[in-house]
């Protein structure tokens, strides 16, 4: 009997940890990695060829309008290119979908920057310490806001 007491304190202490991960949290697209079109539209990114990404991104927003992950990529590719309309409604998107989308925040507190808003840059950079402190995301915005001050 304790062991099944085990195995039960183990399954709620693993939903638990899923409900409090932030890559988990409402709209956020667990499975988005196992997309082959979204792995392909990362590799394109990752190689810089964000005219080639776009195709897929726009594909994967139509056919998953509530992917944040796929929001805020299509986004980043928009950025890269100047397209900064779109890259907007784009990481707003995502953010409306999970506002505590890590990545989200710190692109578009990025693409504030480029735009000249840096109040909004840094107030992106006060949410995202907010929500995950000193981590990787605030980190990067925290260095690019310092750069253009």
């Amino acid at each position: 009997m304790p062991h099944i007491l085990s195995y039960v304190l183990i399954g709620l202490f693993g939903l638990l940890a899923m409900a409090l991960d932030p890559a988990q949290a409402a709209g956020s697209e667990p499975t988005a990695d196992s997309d082959p079109a979204y792995t392909e539209a990362k590799a394109k990114i990752a190689a810089a060829d964000y005219a080639g990404a776009l195709p897929l991104l726009d594909q994967l927003t139509t056919d998953q309008p509530d992917n944040a992950d796929a929001w805020n990529l299509r986004g980043f590719a928009n950025r890269k290119l100047g397209n900064m309309d779109v890259a907007a409604v784009s990481y707003s998107t995502a953010l409306k979908l999970n506002p505590g989308h890590l990545g989200a925040l710190e692109y578009q507190g990025e693409m504030y920057l480029q735009l000249g808003q840096s109040d909004a840059a840094k107030a992106n950079l006060q949410t995202l310490q907010g929500l995950c402190g000193n981590c990787e995301e605030a980190n990067d915005l925290a260095e690019a806001i310092a750069e253009k001050s």
